[in-house]
């Protein structure tokens, strides 16, 4: 573990946790019509209600940041280095696939986005854990979530072939 002082261990808590939700509030601006776009388009049956995004990905984002936090707590090495690398990487595509799927109605585009995104999750699980272990685990729901957006996104695009 790191010897930074407490203050700096918030600051860097603070950091990951903003760094996280801001990824997730560039989303948010691509979603701004989301709803009204999400009810007219054709979903599979265990497609949930469009209410349960906004709470499930706040959590996941706190989560995401906590973990990105632990890892950053841990002494310099390439191993560490290499994990926070993905993990920002992974953030950035997250923040994409609002952009393609509900800005742009690119659906093609937008599963091929969520696949790279698990890819890169599968990815940063793995070098958290070499980092962190507890922020590998913090990491699950996260994609165990993505897992079935990939799905989801694939069911509504097929099922929306004029729309996206």
């Amino acid at each position: 573990m790191s010897n930074r002082s407490t203050g700096a261990q918030a600051f860097g808590l603070l950091g990951w946790l903003a760094l996280s939700l801001l990824a997730g509030g560039l989303g948010a601006v691509a979603s701004v019509n989301a709803v009204s776009f999400y009810a007219q388009l054709n979903q599979p049956s265990w497609a949930p209600p469009a209410g349960v995004f906004g709470p499930v990905w706040t959590a996941l984002y706190v989560l995401m940041g906590v973990a990105a936090w632990l890892v950053w707590r841990e002494a310099p090495s390439r191993a560490r280095r290499a994990a926070l690398v993905a993990f920002v990487l992974q953030l950035a595509v997250n923040a994409l696939w609002s952009w393609l799927f509900f800005a742009w109605h690119q659906g093609a585009w937008a599963f091929a986005d969520v696949l790279l995104l698990l890819g890169l999750i599968v990815l940063t699980v793995v070098l958290f854990r070499r980092v962190r272990p507890l922020a590998a685990w913090l990491l699950v729901p996260y994609l165990v979530w993505v897992a079935f957006a990939s799905a989801l996104t694939w069911a509504v695009w097929q099922a929306n072939p004029g729309v996206l």
